[in-house]
């Protein structure tokens, strides 16, 4: 009998023992599953080749994940991003901008994040919260910061000294910006690129930002000015120009070109409108080693400053993802990774956390340092960032930039189009009354 119950016993412990093994395998095995990561950013050749040798490192140190790129130029990016948002097929990772933040949010379309930070999985520990408030909506976080950005001129230093004109200064105004470009064409036949080709309310937002109003309304159902004076001044300035030949030719400057190709690489112009994350590949489009980067002017009569300080871009989680865990692994490992930042070394803006910001200034080259001096220039000549761009925005976006065209090309008079654009992006915005 007794031997009968030591043999039982045996056998117990024994398939104790095998079920603990299997349950450890099993465990680990889980642990290390194959995970396909979907990424996806728009880029330009400087960025995705960073970007790729950053996952090549991350999946080298987790070869259970392989991720596939998606990269698109901005402007593929987001037709392509709101037709996957329609079948319900976004990548695991995405790169979000600001301007679209809100209307993907209110469509449910991105994960709530903050859990993912209140638990350290993404790790924001002494990051002011200037550098993360932009990436909230409604006190939730749907997007973490890639860098830190602001809206600058890049010029040719070169030019504008054989020019015999004085650099800008943080207080140049659109008076001195007409000046400078006047008689820059006059000693050199180097011309001036319309405002902002690619997105003109860029542009103008920092002039209608220097008034004390915004763009938008806060509530997102109208522009936030009703008045057209300054946006037919925005129009006639550079009509000015273009009259007295000073400005490329629209038919010139709007032609889509890559960085390689427009009218700064190619010496034809002084200057380019561009976020300051952008510089550094602009000047080396343009054969650069060296530039001047400057605060875009200010109106007259300004009541505040007109820039600010903007996420570059974000990282977001899509909320159909079915590895949100491993989304925001990779999330954490890009901003946070010292190794893996100085292959990055600040391309999508200023890092936003300390550590890693300091360990990059160390590295990058004479240009990225004066990136990093011209936000801290920024900071100290902005106002608060206004709130997230309201459903409805790429339309208005589009609206302006055909406006903003049509006027250069002379088929309306700026009168004309300010009323009209603000007529017909209120008629846009008025569908988000509830």
């Amino acid at each position: 009998m007794i031997r009968k119950l030591k043999s039982s016993l045996k056998l117990v412990l024994i398939l104790i023992f095998v079920v603990t093994v299997l349950f450890i395998i099993n465990s680990c095995g889980s642990k290390n599953k194959e995970v396909t990561l979907r990424v996806a950013w728009w880029g330009n050749p400087t960025r995705d080749a960073r970007t790729l040798k950053v996952i090549e490192m991350y999946m080298q140190e987790n070869p259970n994940i392989t991720i596939e790129p998606e990269t698109t130029g901005w402007g593929g990016y987001w037709d392509k991003i709101a037709t996957q948002a329609t079948a319900k097929n976004l990548p695991d990772v995405m790169q979000h901008d600001y301007a679209y933040l809100l209307q993907y949010a209110s469509k449910d379309l991105m994960e709530d994040l903050t859990p993912y930070i209140k638990s350290k999985k993404i790790n924001l520990e002494n990051v002011p919260d200037s550098f993360l408030s932009g990436g909230r909506v409604d006190n939730k976080t749907y997007g973490v910061s890639l860098g830190t950005n602001a809206v600058c001129i890049v010029y040719d230093s070169e030019i504008l000294q054989k020019a015999g004109v004085e650099m800008p200064t943080p207080n140049w105004t659109w008076a001195d910006f007409e000046k400078i470009a006047t008689g820059i064409f006059k000693n050199t036949g180097v011309k001036t690129l319309p405002f902002f080709a690619v997105d003109p309310k860029v542009g103008f937002d920092n002039w209608i930002r220097q008034t004390g109003k915004s763009f938008f309304s806060p509530e997102g159902t109208s522009l936030g000015f009703n008045d057209n004076v300054l946006l037919t001044e925005y129009f006639n300035l550079q009509l000015n120009l273009l009259k007295a030949g000073v400005l490329v030719k629209p038919q010139v400057a709007f032609e889509t070109a890559n960085m390689e190709e427009d009218q700064f690489a190619k010496g034809n112009s002084w200057l380019q409108y561009v976020w300051s994350n952008q510089v550094p590949a602009t000047l080396k489009a343009a054969n650069k080693s060296k530039g001047g980067i400057a605060l875009l002017p200010k109106i007259e009569n300004s009541q505040r400053p007109g820039a600010f300080l903007k996420p570059s871009m974000f990282f977001a989680v899509a909320k159909t993802s079915t590895k949100k865990e491993e989304a925001v692994k990779f999330i954490n490992y890009f901003i946070n990774n010292i190794d893996a930042n100085k292959v990055i070394l600040g391309e999508r803006g200023v890092p936003i956390i300390p550590i890693v910001r300091d360990s990059v200034k160390t590295m990058v080259d004479p240009v990225a340092q004066q990136v990093f001096d011209f936000i801290k220039l920024v900071g100290d000549n902005s106002s608060p960032i206004d709130p997230p761009d309201p459903v409805g925005t790429g339309e208005v976006l589009k609206l302006f930039k055909t406006i903003d065209q049509e006027v250069l090309f002379g088929k309306t008079s700026p009168e004309d189009a300010a009323s009209k654009f603000i007529k017909q992006a209120n008629e846009i915005l008025a569908k988000n009354k509830k």
